[in-house]
């Protein structure tokens, strides 16, 4: 959106009367759509706080802990938006989402708790037979409309979003000689922080469940892969060719921020562990390097080639499209994990140096201090969850090469078996 003058002249002003002109009616629509649904949404406050969070306060039916759980700060953000509404309505919208945006931490504590929030409510409908009959009668009322308590919870993360996308259409509509148009470019801001913030309490909440999935799918305890900082990429199945040139076997593999993990189907037959997996080994990614030995033209798949200080993996599939995904997922959880580990030695080293001479500051190793994706930046250090690859209690530390006599032999069998362009990649 530019606001220059523009030509002078009659022609020129009339170009820039109409430009404002449509500036004006977009923003009258904005503000008229966000005064409607400001009022609905404190409308559907008003039932939560009202037959709920004072009702439950009154009856004593649930404790405090747990109705401060479920509604965490719902009550607070209703009065906030109470006189937030009363400026909306009143035209002057830059004022009142000044008076706003400091309040905002109602909301960051309300994100934080969403889930909990969800997960208490359920445990109480499961356990609580007096709420869950008020619940089912509060809800009865004509006055919800057929809302459920569920999704009245969830109003005030999902309106964060909507006060995104209405801040900036205002903004973007507001002449910057407004006296309104600095205090809208804040409110952007700061509403785009917390926005930004339930964004990312959602990605941990989905990685959260994907690893309570996968741990679950593993047949007892031995393998931990609830861990602080560890984060889901993908599963699936690849055949593991053996070094001394026997069948290639299929087994599941689950890769993650820090390692991949083997695993092979449980018997079928067995009563309680059918649909799960046995984990083999877990084979962390911070000393890895991977190879694409074959799969590099349009045939009908490949093979990788994952190198480890002291063993070797070599992972096949038919499935062009998987094998490439599986080489870039792993390729960019080994370039991640490193980057982070990189900057946490810098770190520390910067911490050293006022204890060092100036000769031994000079012989300090510059590394690079590229910052990964945070999500993925997970130290890979040696923990009770990690199994020991084979081979790795060998007191040599030999390193398995492409050309050693049995891999060789190894892929000379399957050569026939992956057609196109036999060369390596290193990723």
């Amino acid at each position: 959106m530019s606001f220059s003058p523009g030509p002078t002249g009659p022609l020129g002003c009339s170009s820039i009367q109409e430009q404002r002109d449509r500036w004006e009616r977009k923003r009258s629509r904005t503000a008229r759509e966000l005064v409607q649904s400001e009022q609905l949404y404190c409308q559907q406050l008003e039932l939560v706080t009202t037959y709920f969070v004072e009702i439950l306060k009154a009856k004593g039916t649930l404790r405090q802990d747990v109705r401060d759980n479920i509604f965490s700060s719902i009550k607070s953000i209703h009065s906030v938006n109470q006189t937030l509404l009363i400026h909306l309505e009143n035209g002057y919208f830059g004022r009142g989402f000044d008076q706003f945006c400091p309040q905002l931490h109602h909301y960051n504590s309300y994100a934080d708790n969403i889930y909990n929030s969800i997960k208490v409510l359920g445990v109480q409908m499961k356990k609580n037979k007096a709420f869950r009959r008020f619940k089912k009668l509060q809800e009865a009322r004509p006055e919800f409309k057929g809302c459920k308590l569920e999704d009245l919870l969830q109003l005030p993360v999902q309106r964060i979003e909507q006060y995104k996308h209405f801040l900036q259409d205002l903004t973007e509509n507001t002449s910057p000689d407004n006296p309104e148009f600095q205090q809208l470019s804040n409110a952007v801001t700061a509403v785009s922080k917390v926005f930004q913030r339930i964004q990312d309490n959602a990605r941990s909440h989905e990685n959260h469940l994907q690893l309570q999935r996968v741990q679950k799918l593993l047949k007892g305890r031995k393998t931990k892969v609830l861990t602080a900082g560890r984060w889901y990429i993908r599963e699936g199945w690849l055949k593991m060719v053996p070094r001394k040139g026997a069948a290639a076997k299929p087994k599941m593999f689950f890769l993650f921020s820090d390692v991949l993990l083997q695993a092979n189907r449980c018997s079928p037959l067995h009563p309680t562990n059918s649909e799960k997996f046995a984990s083999q080994h877990a084979y962390p990614l911070q000393d890895c390097t991977v190879e694409k030995v074959f799969g590099h033209t349009k045939s009908q798949g490949g093979l990788l080639s994952l190198t480890f200080p002291q063993t070797k993996l070599l992972l096949m599939s038919s499935d062009q499209e998987d094998l490439n995904d599986w080489y870039q997922s792993i390729g960019s959880a080994i370039r991640k994990l490193r980057s982070k580990n990189t900057a946490v030695h810098t770190r520390y080293e910067l911490c050293r140096n006022p204890l060092r001479s100036a000769t031994d500051d000079s012989n300090t190793p510059t590394t690079s201090n590229t910052p990964g994706r945070k999500r993925n930046m997970v130290t890979a250090a040696p923990s009770e969850s990690i199994q020991t690859p084979p081979g790795l209690e060998d007191n040599a530390p030999k390193r398995m090469k492409l050309t050693d006599a049995p891999v060789q032999r190894t892929l000379a069998k399957i050569l026939p078996l992956l057609p196109g362009d036999h060369c390596t990649t290193t990723g």
